[in-house]
């Protein structure tokens, strides 16, 4: 009888570690880790991708294509019909239609939940767990899927995968999915890593479009 309390112990202990391994896999942390300072160690990065979600649940699907520059905490995305820019404290919103053209200007969301072209570099850090699924191909490059869990059940985004190049450690693509049965997928398709831009171009500037309705919420 003792015999056997101890064995189902040991098994008891050895599940305990197999799952607190699973929960922060080291080899998917310290990918993660080189990619963070990788990204890090830029002045700049500026990347066309192309962006796709679809909907389990309602069938809803939508394909588009954007540009995207990042530096630090600060980011420009340009999509078809809206422009956001974000320079760490004011996020910028224009949005155009035809002839019409409004910003929105906010103070930038610090929520952890938040998920940006910044903030998805080092958003494991914090909230989530990680595993290393293993390795695929992205336009005939190896990449490291890494799947990252939501520790809070309740939180927006319950599961991203972020897939890195295996040599350089860059970030080529994201799979996020919300808890409303939708999935984002984003790929970029031609990045520069070798650029260095200025903090300015980062903060949208109203004289370039005059006329423009300015909805302050800040």
């Amino acid at each position: 009888m003792l015999k056997r309390f101890i064995l189902l112990s040991l098994l008891f202990t050895l599940g305990v570690q197999v799952h607190t391994w699973a929960q922060k896999d080291p080899k998917a942390k310290a990918i993660l880790d080189q990619m963070s300072e990788r990204y890090q160690s830029l002045n700049g990065l500026e990347a066309s991708f192309e962006y796709y979600y679809y909907n389990d649940l309602d069938g809803a699907s939508q394909t588009s294509n954007g540009e995207v520059a990042v530096k630090g905490n600060r980011y420009k995305l340009v999509l078809d019909d809206q422009e956001v820019y974000n320079d760490g404290q004011t996020v910028w919103t224009l949005i155009k239609s035809g002839n019409y053209q409004e910003v929105t200007i906010n103070t930038v969301n610090t929520s952890e939940d938040e998920l940006t072209p910044s903030s998805i570099y080092n958003l494991y850090r914090k909230g989530y767990d990680y595993s290393l699924n293993g390795e695929t191909s992205k336009n005939g490059k190896a990449v490291q899927e890494i799947l990252l869990v939501a520790e809070n059940k309740k939180a927006q985004f319950q599961k991203i995968k972020l897939f890195v190049e295996k040599n350089k450690k860059d970030l080529v693509a994201w799979e996020v999915a919300d808890n409303d049965g939708g999935t984002f997928k984003y790929e970029f398709k031609d990045v520069k890593t070798d650029i260095a831009l200025d903090n300015a171009y980062f903060v949208f500037d109203p004289k370039k479009h005059p006329g423009i309705e300015v909805i302050d919420l800040r």
